[in-house]
């Protein structure tokens, strides 16, 4: 049984969620909510949230997690048929969340009080907030018409961005985004979801 490795608040949520979608069937080891400073000194196998366990197979990294649990446990359930251009979509949203939504919410969260004082950079703050306006800007556009990111239906995609887009909420960046924050009431009213954050 696949051992996933969880801790409150961090992006851990996103494989919880994603194994609580599919109703597949895992062992949770949870740990207490963990400092962000320091890097890989995490108390699991990799030194670092999310990990996991899958007959002796152990691996880090919130998206490449999802993507091996999609191509091994979901069954075609939560994403396009593969190699079509909907499941590109797919991905792109997918390392999107992180790769490019996540880096100035990290650093807003880092900077305002995750980090001790006197290492805060508060001066580059609003050059991230700016930054952060511009790339919620691009789901916010894409949900005007459509209830989720690939269009009517849910997917793996929508929980990677549900967990950044959170993220975004929790530091009071949706003033100006009234299709994320509809979004993440589709999100949040979803079973599964409740289950995983619970």
């Amino acid at each position: 049984m696949l051992k996933l490795h969880h801790a409150p608040f961090s992006r851990s949520i996103r494989v919880r969620w994603l194994l609580e979608e599919l109703d597949a069937p895992y062992e949770l080891v949870a740990l207490a909510p963990i400092a962000a400073t320091t890097p890989f000194a995490q108390p699991t196998p990799t030194g670092k949230v999310p990990t996991i366990e899958d007959d002796g197979f152990v691996m880090f990294e919130s998206i490449a997690i999802m993507e091996y649990v999609l191509e091994r446990y979901a069954g075609g359930r939560l994403s396009p048929a593969r190699g079509s251009h909907a499941w590109g979509h797919l991905l792109q949203w997918m390392h999107y969340s992180e790769a490019t939504a996540f880096p100035p919410l990290g650093y807003i969260a880092r900077h305002s009080f995750a980090l001790p004082e006197a290492e805060r950079v508060p001066a580059s703050l609003e050059d991230n907030r700016r930054l952060a306006a511009s790339v919620l800007a691009v789901p916010e556009r894409v949900l005007r018409g459509s209830d989720y990111l690939l269009g009517a239906e849910f997917s793996a995609a929508d929980i990677a961005m549900g967990y950044t887009i959170g993220t975004a909420r929790l530091l009071g960046l949706l003033g100006a985004s009234p299709n994320l924050v509809a979004y993440l009431g589709r999100l949040s009213a979803r079973p599964a979801f409740r289950r995983a954050t619970a």
